[in-house]
């Protein structure tokens, strides 16, 4: 596109992703996020086991930065935690190999994929789309990444989240059932990837209801903590 272009409205600002000791940033092209990727996770949400990975969407601007606040949304009575391995790709493409995927990853981070339970399950018991429930405004909370080059590609490893100083999930990285490579080379089948996407890998057990006031804490070994307050609802 011609550097002498005009838009008919202001561009909307470039979603990114701070990086953990450099005032650089991480810019963010579409958040991808994979659906029941722990054991016991599937188990409490009454789902079967090891079902090929399923993958939905959020907005890139829905992500709320470390420190920050996520404003409890409309529509719900019943917003849930999910703490989760954020993987952000420094390239892409399709149908990806298992043994090329990891070359696409740049870092790695620490979120929480908060959703809209109530509104997430009448979307599936109608087989509507989860969009509702998932792609709100503010709903993808996520720390400062840390390059793989720092602290290689994870496999093992503590996945935690506090809330008001609370265990709530207490997981680790070794019991995903689909890994990071498995993860992009599957998603690349389905879409092409590009360089800015970042995946959001799976919560394990213990997800449970937030709500306005509450502080979350996020940890993932290896990675920056994340903390972000749940705020009262917008007007």
């Amino acid at each position: 596109m011609s550097t002498n272009t005009k838009y008919v409205i202001t561009p909307p600002p470039q979603a990114a992703l701070a990086i953990a000791g450099s005032t650089d940033l991480f810019p963010v092209r579409r958040i991808w996020c994979v659906g029941r990727n722990y054991l016991e996770h599937i188990k409490e949400m009454g789902q079967d086991e090891r079902e090929p990975p399923f993958f939905f969407a959020k907005p890139a601007d829905s992500i709320v930065p470390d420190g920050g606040t996520a404003p409890y949304p409309s529509l719900t009575k019943d917003m849930h935690h999910e703490v989760e391995l954020v993987v952000a790709l420094k390239s892409g493409g399709r149908y990806i190999p298992l043994d090329k995927a990891l070359d696409c990853v740049w870092g790695y981070g620490v979120g929480i994929d908060l959703t809209r339970r109530d509104l997430q399950i009448a979307s599936r018991e109608l087989k509507r789309p989860w969009e509702v429930g998932k792609a709100f405004d503010a709903s993808a909370p996520c720390g400062p990444l840390v390059s793989a080059t720092k602290i290689g590609h994870p496999k093992k490893g503590k996945i935690t989240l506090k809330c008001n100083g609370k265990v709530r999930q207490d997981g680790d990285l070794e019991q995903l059932i689909w890994n990071v490579p498995e993860i992009i080379s599957k998603l690349s089948e389905m879409v092409a990837l590009e360089a800015g996407d970042i995946i959001m890998t799976g919560t394990p057990s213990g997800v449970a209801a937030t709500v306005a006031g509450d502080t979350l804490e996020c940890e993932v070994a290896g990675v920056p903590k994340l903390t972000v307050k749940i705020g009262p609802p917008l007007k």
